[in-house]
């Protein structure tokens, strides 16, 4: 993964269109936190695919984005609260087991 990765990374030209793993590579993040983007309403696919398709994102818009510095502590910020409910969650529920 890490050599398609540096390969893609390395092209002069990205396609029109990236599907989610390239979309996270050209902005810096881990491919799984795009979904956790597209549901915070920070990212929109093209089209509109079902929840369980694949999905592509504008380069033009992907580009705009990724120099876009509110947008970027936006996107950090919703990954972070993510994750921060995550982990509250699975504390809750250990407490609430019995020992």
């Amino acid at each position: 993964m890490r050599e398609t990765k540096d390969i893609f990374l390395n092209r002069s030209l990205p396609p029109a269109r990236m599907s989610s793993d390239e979309t996270a590579w050209y902005l810096g993040f881990e491919p799984h936190e795009i979904p956790i983007l597209i549901n915070a309403g920070l990212l929109k696919p093209l089209g509109h695919p079902a929840a369980n398709s694949t999905k592509f994102f504008s380069a033009d818009a992907l580009e705009a984005l990724r120099h876009d510095e509110k947008w970027l502590s936006k996107a950090s910020d919703a990954i972070a609260v993510f994750w921060r409910n995550k982990n509250a969650q699975k504390k809750a529920g250990l407490r609430d087991q019995p020992p």
